[in-house]
């Protein structure tokens, strides 16, 4: 899903091993706390402990990274222009298939959104300042496909059995503690910042265009915001382009999709 260098500088001297789901996201850099924790990541005991992690502990795990997220970027105020707008062209979206969101706008110049497992949705003012209403909303359906899909509840998951501490650690007390700062950059690292892999965008794309329909949402704006990240190129730090399959070959299926 996504790439804030202003989030990965402040990270990168903590960055160790989280869901969101996702705006449409780096390969991660080795975990240092995978260093310190490498005499207890062998343990079955704890691999085992971690791979029956509970939702409860996950959506817990997924609030504690939208709120290091939301400290780390500006969120816009009520009354700015980029949170108006967006209210308005996501009137009626406060839940959806299930999922209770929370939409809000980074303000922010990378072209970038993100979804995470306990409803969080962020979409970056840089994208609104490229897309139509429509093509913002599709790229808000492709991150809710993510998470109904649970592509970032499956990494956290992963996350948590390599380094199974944290999931050992979050139910010694029968409960779901605070995670560490190291840890959380760790986790931001493996969950969010990790690049799907082309399936999963593929099933997200598809979530995306069944989510224009249902809402009577214009799809082709699906192909059009394609069409506008193909024109942008791969690089100049466009989180969507770096962490996303190629963008052209994604609008050409969609509008086969569409028909």
């Amino acid at each position: 899903m996504i790439r804030n260098f202003k989030l990965m500088a402040a990270l990168s001297p903590m960055v160790a091993a989280a869901g969101v789901a996702g705006a449409m996201m780096i390969a991660p850099a080795t975990p240092a706390s995978s260093q310190s924790l490498g005499n207890i990541l062998g343990s079955a005991k704890k691999v085992a402990e971690a791979a029956s992690v509970t939702d409860e502990q996950i959506v817990a795990y997924f609030g504690q990274m939208s709120d290091e997220m939301d400290r780390q970027n500006p969120l816009a105020p009520a009354k700015n222009p980029y949170a108006v707008r967006l209210a308005k062209l996501t009137q009626g979206l406060d839940t959806y298939d299930g999922l209770k969101l929370d939409i809000k706008a980074y303000l922010v110049d990378d072209v970038n959104a993100f979804a995470m497992g306990d409803g969080t949705v962020r979409v970056y003012s840089g994208l609104m300042d490229k897309m139509t209403d429509d093509e913002v909303r599709c790229v808000i359906g492709h991150e809710i496909g993510h998470v109904k899909l649970e592509h970032g509840q499956k990494r956290m998951k992963r996350a948590l059995q390599q380094d199974a501490a944290l999931s050992v650690a979050g139910t010694a007390s029968g409960g779901v503690r605070r995670l560490a700062n190291s840890e959380l950059g760790g986790l931001l690292q493996n969950v969010l910042y990790a690049q799907h892999s082309q399936a999963a965008e593929t099933q997200s794309d598809d979530y995306a265009l069944g989510f224009m329909a249902a809402k009577g949402y214009n799809r082709e704006a699906c192909a059009t915001a394609m069409d506008k990240l193909a024109a942008m190129g791969g690089g100049g730090g466009i989180g969507l382009l770096q962490t996303h399959p190629n963008p052209a070959a994604r609008a050409k299926r969609m509008r086969k999709q569409i028909g």
